[in-house]
């Protein structure tokens, strides 16, 4: 195919696909893995999705729950970001809909669909399998399907037909595009365009992808505007000196002082003199006196404006950027935390706090990667500085990797496991 992320090539027979497809879906769900003779027609990003769907057991025969009745729905829907941009959405969408018997539907980040409108046919038709407001269409939960794996893979995708993981969804063709703040860049949530084969074509998942572009445009000229001392901004992995960013000034701070601002960072309700110096300091006979004068120091160089006292704590909200690439894992966007992700927090720094920080937040990479199965992920990770000597991960990537890339990956997977058992070894106490 040209383009992977596009249901069907130009020129490819609609009815043999959807043959092959069902095909291989049966494969796939009766023996755990489609045979190679229809491998070529179940695209890698259907492959991966569908592995991911039957690792969190969806049931192919199932439906969508719905999770929010009409009051939690109306108190949600109202409150999200994504309310603000509806109009903009109905505009570009309506026409195309209502002409095309299709439907449009937006979802939060966690796949909950808050609003699905569109031609009455359709809406009537989509109801029988719960793809209606307040249903949860998270891969997680509904397998395979467009805006759910358009969250999980964090970029515009199609599903096409029996692509879908669950049978009763296959008589439909959809496309979807994540939609980001952006201001921070994380994940709200998906625009979603669901309808017949006719969608099945390079320019359905063009136009979701501009509507959802318009969408963070729209956002975008809602955030007021800058103010000084308004927000501070942090940039803390992969350097042991962070860069603090506050009234239009850029500061590069010391090892101590980024240490004490990724702690108030992570902490923005303040921290008691007592927690930051047991998060700050290995020694635990340094005393208070020794942080106040830090802190003195720290407010020298960055301005009395950016620090507040009892508790101790940002005066303004960090947008830090270890606490984005969070965001986006906990909202299950890896390829989006990867792209963040500039390496380990803070290195070489060994304060307690920041080293359980680090560790959760590479912990969390790492397993969501390994979750994930996407080789491509896999692999910008094994070959990082911090990536290289991760065996699992390494594992991992040698599990997915296509046949025709396997014998480096083997190799260095093999040089790794022999560095471990030797190193094993050689702290075995002697006989």
């Amino acid at each position: 195919m040209d383009d992977p992320w596009v249901a069907l090539e130009r020129g490819a027979d609609p009815v043999e696909r959807t043959r092959a497809l069902r095909r291989a879906h049966e494969a796939f769900t009766g023996g755990g893995r489609p045979p190679d003779s229809v491998r070529a027609v179940v695209r890698p990003v259907v492959a991966a999705s569908w592995r991911r769907s039957a690792r969190a057991r969806v049931c192919p025969d199932g439906a969508a729950c719905v999770e929010l009745d009409e009051e939690a729905l109306a108190a949600y829907r109202e409150a999200h970001p994504l309310a603000a941009v509806m109009p903009v959405v109905r505009e570009l969408t309506g026409a195309y809909a209502r002409d095309g018997e299709h439907l449009v539907a937006v979802c939060d980040a966690y796949g909950r669909l808050l609003w699905v409108e569109g031609h009455p046919g359709a809406l009537r038709r989509a109801g029988r399998m719960n793809f209606v407001a307040g249903a949860r269409w998270a891969e997680s939960a509904a397998g395979t399907n467009a805006p759910g794996t358009a969250i999980a893979v964090d970029r515009p995708v199609q599903v096409y037909a029996a692509e879908h993981f669950r049978r009763p969804v296959q008589g439909w063709t959809c496309a979807a595009a994540p939609v980001h703040d952006p201001r921070t860049g994380r994940l709200l949530g998906a625009v979603d365009i669901t309808g017949g084969d006719r969608l099945a074509h390079p320019h359905s998942l063009a136009f979701v992808q501009a509507v959802a572009r318009a969408a963070e445009s729209q956002l975008a000229l809602r955030e007021p505007a800058p103010v000084a001392g308004d927000r501070l901004r942090l940039s803390a992995l992969g350097r042991d000196e962070a860069v603090l960013v506050a009234d239009g000034r850029r500061t590069r701070l010391s090892r101590r002082h980024s240490e004490i601002l990724v702690l108030l960072a992570h902490q923005p309700q303040g921290m008691g003199g007592e927690e930051l110096l047991a998060a700050l300091y290995e020694d635990e006979s340094v005393t208070p006196v020794t942080l106040r004068a830090e802190l003195s120091r720290l407010r020298a160089v960055v301005g009395p404006g950016v620090l507040r006292s009892r508790p101790y704590r940002p005066a303004a909200p960090v947008d830090a950027d270890f606490g984005a690439v969070g965001r986006r894992l906990a909202s299950g966007a890896v390829a989006s935390a990867l792209e963040g992700y500039a390496g380990p927090l803070l290195p070489g720094s060994c304060a307690p706090g920041v080293v359980r920080l680090r560790r959760r937040l590479a912990d969390g990479m790492r397993a969501a990667l390994i979750e994930r199965g996407d080789p491509a992920l896999l692999a910008d990770w094994a070959h990082s500085p911090w990536g290289e000597e991760d065996a699992e991960v390494w594992r991992a990537l040698a599990a997915t990797v296509p046949a025709g890339g396997l014998g480096p990956v083997r190799a260095r997977l093999e040089a790794l496991e022999e560095e471990l058992t030797g190193a094993t070894g050689s702290q075995r106490p002697a006989p």
